[in-house]
């Protein structure tokens, strides 16, 4: 048995943190990769509160192709094994930096989104909330009391939601294992939570195709195997 399945298996209480390369294995695009999201374009005239006050139609139009891109893909093998793992009890949480929603599709119940979800749109007048299929509909942004809708996702200029902070928090401090999927690390405020995990004593797991500032502090770096192999690896023996 390799140290993941291991650790994995004697773990009292696990936590999983996964990034934009477990969405990329679904076929969504990252943000900040040659082919990403950003490249090319400023995330303040498209993603932020600014844009959506200032910028409406750009912004519209982001969120629509983003939408469009979310709708037409599934969670992968990996997304499964983690709901496996999860009601095995081998998982006590996940801490997630997307917005997909794959997860929970999944099956996993215990999910920390702590940049919020495009699964769903909000009314920023009433709060009335919608499946976000909604934006793709002919005047699609207008909710019924007449406010716009917008994504329930964290623009820039915005602060993260405090009760999935909080539980990221408290799941953090109470690992024994945290397994590092699929993010680079260089995104603060959730890049502490790996920091946090480890000082409190439990074993950091990397599993990311590129090199993270906290390679250095792991106990294992898996750089040369897919997520979704890894995990079904994983899923194989416990």
């Amino acid at each position: 048995m390799d140290p993941l399945k291991e650790w994995l298996y004697e773990a009292k209480s696990a936590v999983v943190f996964t990034g934009a390369g477990m969405s990329t294995e679904s076929g969504l695009p990252d943000f900040r990769s040659q082919s990403g999201l950003w490249q090319g374009k400023d995330p303040m005239q498209l993603a932020s509160t600014q844009a959506m006050r200032n910028h409406r139609e750009a912004f519209i139009d982001f969120y629509r192709k983003r939408i469009e891109g979310l709708l037409a893909c599934e969670p992968h093998a990996g997304h499964e094994c983690l709901a496996a793992l999860e009601q095995a009890g081998k998982v006590k949480g996940i801490i997630t930096q997307n917005v997909d929603g794959f997860h929970h599709r999944a099956g996993s119940k215990k999910v920390a989104q702590l940049h919020g979800t495009l699964e769903t749109v909000h009314c920023t007048r009433c709060e009335q909330v919608y499946p976000s299929a909604r934006y793709l509909q002919q005047d699609g942004t207008i909710c019924s009391c007449t406010g716009f809708l917008r994504p329930s996702v964290v623009l820039f200029g915005e602060a993260l939601p405090a009760m999935a902070l909080e539980q990221a928090q408290e799941w953090s401090d109470q690992a024994d294992l945290f397994v590092v999927l699929g993010s680079s690390l260089t995104v603060s405020p959730a890049n502490w939570f790996p920091q946090r995990a480890k000082e409190g004593g439990a074993r950091l797991v990397i599993v990311n195709q590129e090199p993270t500032p906290l390679d250095a502090w792991a106990d294992l770096v898996i750089s040369d195997k897919r997520i979704g192999v890894v995990l079904t690896e994983v899923c194989q023996q416990i």
